[in-house]
């Protein structure tokens, strides 16, 4: 069966890597976007990727070994130590966003002490709670429910801020 997984490239290398993968008959998907570029004497709109340094592959198990083998792979984007694994659902939606929007940009969660979060996943998923440290990667919440305090280390794109929605 086949599995879907986020594949971390050299800089600057998503559109080679993915023509090789096609080349070498593995499926891959690599969103891009429209951007207006501006040089000195002219503007000019090119196809950049969505997601900077990542191609997602369609593979079996017995196809990683290629996949780690292609020029200008780095390696897959690991989760829990193990690839992570990309539900086909949300490539769908990825592949429907490019596909509707225009103008499109990723922006890292920027989170600061004591701003309130919901978590997005895991088992904690829909929790609210309040950053107390934050990390590159993780984040340490408070979430506070049912009369006890538990505080948990949450990867970062995991949380969504709320403190940042407020009009």
């Amino acid at each position: 069966m086949k599995t879907w997984y986020a594949i971390y490239t050299n800089h600057r290398h998503e559109k080679k890597v993915s023509e090789l993968f096609q080349n070498i008959g593995i499926t891959c998907f690599l969103p891009l976007h429209k951007v207006k570029k501006k040089w000195s004497d002219r503007v000019k709109i090119v196809e950049e990727p969505l997601f900077r340094s990542y191609v997602f592959v369609q593979i079996e198990d017995c196809e990683k070994t290629k996949v780690r083998e292609t020029i200008g792979v780095i390696n897959f984007v690991y989760w829990q130590k193990k690839p992570a694994i990309i539900r086909d659902d949300e490539i769908d939606t990825i592949k429907k966003f490019i596909g509707e929007y225009t103008n499109i940009s990723v922006k890292n969660v920027s989170l600061k002490k004591n701003d309130k979060v919901r978590i997005d996943s895991g088992p904690l998923m829909w929790e609210n709670g309040y950053v107390l440290k934050t990390g590159k990667k993780k984040a340490k919440i408070l979430i506070e429910s049912l009369g006890i305090e538990l505080i948990a280390e949450i990867p970062i794109d995991k949380l969504v801020n709320l403190s940042s929605n407020k009009s």
